[in-house]
């Protein structure tokens, strides 16, 4: 079998699969999109958005595409979304000008499901491509970091900002850390590290087309839009750790997560 087309169509496997698992992200960014262009009488724009991604989670649990436990989770990461972005609207590191019945503390409740959304694209991810890890560092690692990964994001307004003290770590905790995936019945392997990184910047991508369809604006985009600047690629690779921690060890939880026989790799 020729090489080359083999890669091309295991590319195309892959593409296919990380499309499913983007199914909610999709949606956010769709009625982002459409409530752009078009104005519902009656219904602030917020409003709506929270009431059609409600749907949209009901649904995907109804129609099999979410189990029950990964509702928990999903529902996990949107009051961690939602009690850091009433902090950080609190600290006007970023708003939400539009009006809204379902607005708390000056940010709509819609606004958790963004953060939802990237453990929806985890769990789905994690079943489609049977991802397995190895050498995964112990509970008594990975939780202290990600605690501290996520109260940085609070305390830096008043401390020192520990962002890069934190990386380092990641990369010395996750050192060994191998993530395994299957597309096509072939086993591929890469450095977790560089997961946390590739997602993390494709998230940021995610953030500037999320930004320019206005699902809240940062202080420098409040007279025209501009691209979010490249550094906020660190915080979403933080954030990725967080979501792949909390995910990673309920996996543990529910599993037995382990250290896992290397799967054949091609």
């Amino acid at each position: 079998m020729p090489l080359f087309p083999f890669r091309l169509r295991q590319l195309w496997r892959f593409g296919v699969q990380q499309a499913l698992s983007c199914v909610f992200p999709v949606a956010v960014f769709g009625i982002l999109a459409v409530t752009r262009l078009v104005d519902v009488p009656y219904v602030h724009r917020y409003d709506l958005i929270l009431l059609f991604l409600l749907f949209v989670q009901w649904a995907m649990y109804r129609s099999g595409l979410e189990t029950l436990d990964e509702v928990k989770v999903i529902s996990l990461f949107h009051l961690i979304g939602l009690g850091l972005e009433l902090y950080k609207v609190h600290m006007g590191s970023w708003s939400y000008p539009e009006p809204a019945w379902s607005k708390l503390g000056g940010v709509p409740l819609y606004s958790g499901f963004m953060y939802a959304s990237v453990a929806s694209y985890l769990c789905q991810a994690w079943r489609r491509l049977e991802v397995r890890l190895t050498d995964w560092p112990p509970a008594y690692w990975t939780v202290p970091l990600s605690a501290a990964i996520y109260f940085n994001f609070f305390t830096h307004h008043y401390i020192y900002d520990f962002r890069w003290v934190l990386l380092a770590a990641v990369f010395v905790v996750f050192f060994r850390a191998r993530v395994y995936y299957t597309v096509g019945g072939v086993a591929y392997r890469m450095p977790l590290a560089l997961s946390f990184a590739l997602i993390g910047f494709f998230i940021w991508i995610a953030e500037n087309i999320a930004t320019f369809l206005g699902a809240w604006q940062y202080p420098d985009q409040e007279q025209v839009w501009r691209p979010v600047g490249f550094g906020k690629i660190s915080s979403w690779f933080l954030l990725v750790i967080i979501s792949f921690i909390i995910v990673a060890q309920l996996k543990h939880v529910k599993e037995g997560l382990g250290r896992y026989r290397t799967p054949p790799r091609r």
